[in-house]
């Protein structure tokens, strides 16, 4: 499907929206929120901080227009110090009438669509700004306005939520327009109305000619307005005044009586010349209708010279209607003739332009077609098409370069030959054989490498083999291990490497004899021959200092200073273990964990406990000189649990009660870390510290911080610097640390700024995680909280681990990306890798490769098992390579495509300035979908976009990147804030990237109650809510449940259990458990989704124009977003503008 797109028009994005200075900012129904702007956005976790009206930037503007134009109209002076800036840059031409000195009612901000309702058709005010270069002259803005598709049947789908926009009352009849009102035709005789910040096209947007996007019809006849004539211009008699509309100065709306303007028949397609008559038309035809389309025929209009319809892999065919939405979309036909030359190539830069300030809103502009939000890629019906095509059958890995199914999609893996897809996932499956292909195509090759993934119980865990003392068969001389890709010569007596090419003998006690098709004849009993993924047991060769490892160990060190004892935290924590240290980590068939456990508490000091089986009560030994730590006992500091049991739980209950009266409010911290490295080290083994800390460590102490939050440095170039961590002594201990093998799992409750940047360092170093609990309130947080605790004890982990990539001749891993710290180029090191850590490898040539033979990698992890045991898991993986890019771009995974860009650009700010980081990204991303349009599709107009099947959705799952909070941070975001999600991203697996930036939407009121699916998800736009509809809304980290103000008192009443829209409680931290069919429904949704998270999620309810609705809008990703990031529609758009750029 293609799209043709010409003037942009969303915000830049990297620019605030502005609240209009003057006015209240509105509520959903229009009523003004009580004191705004109130509007509240929360942290990830924790309450609500105040939400402060974003400032338009001051910056460098541009000169004002040369030709004369009129001075500005009553009320539209410009602040002193602006120089106004005119979209059409030379000031000769405009397009919309000359600014209304009368004011205009400021409508609800948003109007959520009801199924039945007719939708009001609203004018836009601009505010926002055109993103490419604007025409600069009349002919240029004809050329520009000659390739857009028009259909000629009147009124828009409801506008997206957000800010700006002027109400219209309703039309009857049908009129010209298709965008977002009624917009007053340009004429090219009327004069440049004055000057303002900002003018951009409305919303409204121009399709793309070679998709024509169907539009919603005007219900047949509303009161209020008559048609306009059809072949006049638009005069003082065609629309009655509006009653009673107190209108601001500038902005759009229908004209006011006493304004004549000349223009074009409003019935005509908005050519700023009058179309030929119909009869030089004949012999042209639109383009084919859309297939998979129903609806009425398309309107009749005299056909411009268009362009066929592309199906070159472009979006695929136009699907029929939504999932879960009602009603299929009329095709309409294919109008717009060939755009004239591209403007010079000359940009704007989008961050450099100022937000329109109230008074300088432009006057209106002329009819424009909004593009439909259901004619561009949606991700909702991808991942369901996925589904219905690949979720029934077993995926089968015995084929070269297959490409899985999405992540999104149910299905069982079959293991026969190359790694499952939970292990390994490839930005693409067919490589290109030379590096200068891919340097053309610009798609980054890499592999997501999730080594200890939890499988589904049906499938089979990886076999572990056992070769006894002379350990795993290796290639002599590039070290790679036995797998299903060596081939076997010589009667069986040597195998070439695959990898390498060396031959090596085959070892005595390996010797098998091959079969007639050259197979060794124990091929299906071995699994390191026929399967993907296995492990070797691991001989003393594999060990530190050639001894095998003891089993390791868990050390709890717990803040009880002031704010940790007064929250609760303490207490909380210590009856939990009690429970908990039944629950560690075993060995399959184990009996008992063999993981020992140790406790610290500490303050300005450390308290070291002896819980040894022999002693009646535990003992305490404190250490004051934390500027040289040591563990003040060796014997009883590490227990068997089962041993120690009486003990530890008397420990337990004492803590609390020991510190109840504490008034110490300072803490350390990195001397908590030393201590529990002395003590591994002491003990001789590898373990695991859990870290449960509040406050900035600012006692004199190593690795003391001072507070440095400054928010005045984001958009600045020291911008970076809120990401580094504040001194290098973290950075030095994350080292011994990993040589130990002590991992570190940091739980953090702050009331305020902790530096995350700097105390993460070793948690991220070492392999670890970090939690973080906001404002942590005992009712509210203490579940969340201890669901955390509790998978993290137990879940898989290894420790001590060395993480290998080998790959064929002719590429090579060049980058890596995760919690690791690497010594060399080669190695990732970890000090513990748990089941839920990803690594991220880069892959690029160092020669060419074939066809024939394709490319391997191999992943091979050295780590400690959780029972002691030495083990070394191995993945292996083939993929195709091409010598033709179409086969590049027919194979790639564009989930794990945007799983690597974003993790390359979080990296990116550590070093880089945001802007810089942003602006690579869409770069890069202009120039992957540039090079197939240029070498791929077939050929077509400029004016059309065409995406690769498979990469149909990287637009908008970019848009969420580049408005995520560590690239474009809303005012409420805080910079610990940014920096916890720049290093959880980090190494998040494709599963959870996917959900975090393009978020799950449920419309919970269509559930089935009789069934265990979950309800058809809904895209991520305010267009899409009904206020008689409850949502609900996950990403990961939190689960919304949205409530609208119209649902119905009986589902309130079931899920609530309160009679009241009113009456809801925005406290809740979990649904009641009612007994009815509703509630036990959307609480089995809920924890079927908790089920699929890593973490536990916060449950955050969100009733409709309640303060707390901001936060919600924030993750509508497809919508404009507050912190002035791009709508989906806009940012298509651009990207199409950039593309345009980089083929002229």
């Amino acid at each position: 499907m293609s799209v043709n797109q010409q003037a942009h028009t969303g915000p830049p994005y990297g620019q605030p929206q502005p609240g209009y200075q003057g006015f209240q900012q509105p509520a959903y129904g229009g009523q003004s929120l009580p004191g705004a702007p109130q509007s509240q956005y929360g942290a990830y976790n924790g309450p609500v901080p105040g939400y402060q009206q974003p400032v338009p930037p001051q910056g460098s503007l541009r000169a004002p227009p040369t030709s004369g134009a009129p001075p500005p109209a009553s009320g539209a002076s410009h602040p002193s110090g602006h120089v106004a800036y005119s979209q059409f840059e030379h000031g000769d031409v405009q397009n919309g009438i000359p600014a209304s000195a009368a004011p205009m009612q400021r409508p609800p901000a948003s109007q959520p669509f009801l199924p039945g309702s007719a939708p009001t058709p609203v004018s836009q005010m601009s505010t926002f700004q055109q993103y490419g270069p604007p025409p600069g002259s009349v002919q240029q803005l004809r050329n520009h306005m000659a390739g857009m598709t028009i259909g000629s049947t009147a009124a828009s789908a409801p506008p997206p939520a957000g800010l700006g926009y002027a109400s219209v009352p309703p039309v009857s009849g049908s009129v010209s327009a298709t965008g977002s009102g009624l917009y007053t035709p340009y004429s090219a005789s009327q004069g440049p109305p004055p000057p303002s910040v900002s003018q951009a096209l409305p919303v409204a947007q121009p399709l793309f000619p070679g998709q024509t996007i169907p539009t919603q019809r005007l219900p047949a006849q509303v009161p209020g307005f008559t048609p306009p004539p059809p072949s006049t211009g638009v005069g003082p008699s065609s629309y009655p005044p509006t009653t009673g509309a107190p209108r601001p100065p500038a902005m759009p709306g229908p004209p006011l009586p006493g304004q004549t303007l000349a223009g074009p028949p409003s019935s005509q397609p908005n050519h700023v010349s009058s179309p030929p008559p119909p009869s030089t038309m004949a012999g042209l035809h639109p383009g084919p209708p859309m297939s998979g389309l129903h609806g009425p025929p398309p309107p009749t209009h005299p056909p411009q010279p268009g362009y066929q319809m592309q199906q070159n892999g472009s979006f695929g065919q136009m699907r029929g209607p939504q999932p879960n939405y009602g009603g299929a979309y009329p095709g309409a036909p294919n109008y717009g003739s060939p755009p004239g030359p591209p403007p010079p190539p000359k940009r704007l830069d989008p961050d450099s332009i100022p937000s329109p300030q109230l008074n300088e809103l432009p006057p209106q502009q002329k009819p424009r077609h909004r593009i439909d939000p259901d004619a561009i890629p949606s991700p909702i019906q991808v991942i369901e098409d996925d589904r219905n095509n690949r979720g029934s059958e077993p995926f089968v890995t015995g084929v070269r370069g297959q490409v899985p199914p999405l992540v999104t999609t149910n299905f069982l893996v079959k293991d026969q030959g190359n790694a499952s897809p939970r292990y390994i996932r490839c930005t693409s499956y067919n490589i290109p054989c030379t590096s200068d292909m891919a340097k053309q195509s610009q798609v980054p090759l890499a592999a997501v490498i999730k080594p200890l993934a939890t499988l589904p119980p049906e499938e089979t865990l990886p076999y572990l083999v056992d070769h006894g003392e002379s350990g795993p068969v290796r290639c002599n001389r590039c070290k790679a291990y036995m797998c299903p890709f060596m081939q076997f010569i010589e009667g069986g007596r040597r195998f070439q490497c695959c990898f390498c090419s060396c031959v090596t003998e085959v070892p005595p006690h390996y010797f098998q004899h091959l079969d007639h098709t050259g197979k060794r004849v124990d091929f299906y009993d071995r699994p390191e021959l026929s399967l993907g993924s296995y492990e070797f047991l691991a001989t003393v060769d594999y060990c530190k200092n050639n001894k095998f490892p003891s089993p390791p160990a868990f050390i709890f060190m717990i803040d009880v200073s002031y704010n940790a004892v007064k929250s609760g935290l303490v207490r909380l924590i210590c009856e939990e273990l009690k429970s908990l240290l039944d629950y560690l980590p075993r060995e399959g068939n184990m009996e008992e964990s063999a993981i020992r456990v140790g406790f610290v508490t500490y303050n300005k000091v450390l308290h070291f406990y002896n819980v040894k089986s022999s002693l009646a009560q535990p003992q305490m030994m404190v250490v004051s000189d934390v500027a040289d730590m040591f563990v003040p006992l060796l014997d009883g500091f590490l227990v068997n649990v089962n041993e120690s049991r009486t003990v530890i739980a008397s420990l337990l209950d004492q803590i609390p009660e020991m510190f109840a009266d504490t008034r110490e409010t300072e803490t350390v911290f990195a001397p908590v870390i030393q201590a529990g490295l002395e003590a591994l080290k002491a003990a001789e083994c590898a373990g695991k510290l859990f870290i449960f800390h509040t406050s900035l460590p600012v006692a004199e102490a190593p690795g003391k911080l001072k507070n440095r939050d400054d928010r005045k440095l984001i958009n600045t170039d020291k911008e970076k610097t809120l990401f580094q961590p504040q001194t290098s002594f973290y950075n030095n201990l994350a080292k011994d640390c990993v040589a130990q093998g002590c991992c570190v799992d940091l739980f953090l409750f702050p009331n305020q700024y902790l530096d995350v940047a700097t105390l993460g360092v070793v948690p991220y170093q070492t392999g670890g995680s970090i939690y973080k609990y906001a404002y942590f309130q005992l009712e509210t947080d203490q579940y969340r909280f201890l669901n955390d605790l509790r998978r993290d004890v137990q879940k898989e982990v290894g420790f001590d681990a060395v993480m290998r990539v080998r790959t064929s001749t002719g590429i090579r891993a060049t980058d890596f990306f995760g919690a690791f710290y690497m010594s060399n180029t080669t190695d990732v090191e970890m000090a513990g890798l748990d089941c839920d850590k990803t690594i991220t490898v880069e892959f690029k040539h160092d020669d060419k490769l074939s066809e024939d033979s394709g490319a391997l990698l191999q992943c091979a992890l050295l780590y400690t098992s959780c029972a002691g045991q030495r083990r070394l898991r191995i993945h292996n993986l083939s993929l195709n390579c091409c010598t033709q890019l179409a086969d590049l771009y027919r194979n790639c995974e564009t989930d794990t495509l945007i799983n690597y860009l974003a993790k390359y650009a979080y990296r990116g700010v550590l070093s880089s300035p945001v802007k810089t980081v942003r602006d690579a990204l869409i770069n890069q991303c202009a120039q992957i979908l540039a090079c197939y349009r240029k070498n791929c599709a077939s050929p077509s107009s400029a004016g059309q976009l065409i995406l690769p099947e498979c990469m149909k959705l990287l637009p908008v799952y970019l848009n969420c990147v580049l408005k995520s909070d560590v690239l474009q941070p809303g005012p409420e975001v805080t910079t610990d804030d940014r920096a916890y999600i720049r290093q959880l991203v980090t190494s998040m697996d494709v599963a959870e990237t996917n959900v975090f930036f393009y978020p799950r939407l449920l419309p919970l009121t269509k559930a089935d109650v009789d069934s265990d699916s979950l309800p058809a998800a809904i895209r991520n736009s305010e267009e899409r809510l009904s206020k008689g509809d409850i949502y609900l809304l996950e990403n990961g980290l939190n689960i919304f449940v949205w409530v609208g103000v119209n649902v119905q008192q009986s589902l309130i009443q079931n899920l609530f259990g309160v009679s009241s829209f009113s009456q809801i409680s925005n406290a809740l931290s979990t649904l009641p458990v009612l007994e009815n069919p509703f509630s036990k429904k959307v609480r089995s949704v809920v924890d079927m989704l908790q089920g699929q998270r890593s973490r536990y999620m916060k449950l955050i309810i969100v009733k409709q124009e309640d303060k707390l609705e901001m936060l919600f809008r924030h993750f509508l990703v497809e919508d404009k977003s507050l912190s002035g990031g791009a709508s989906y529609v806009d940012f298509l758009c651009h990207m199409h503008k950039e593309i345009r750029q980089l083929l002229s």
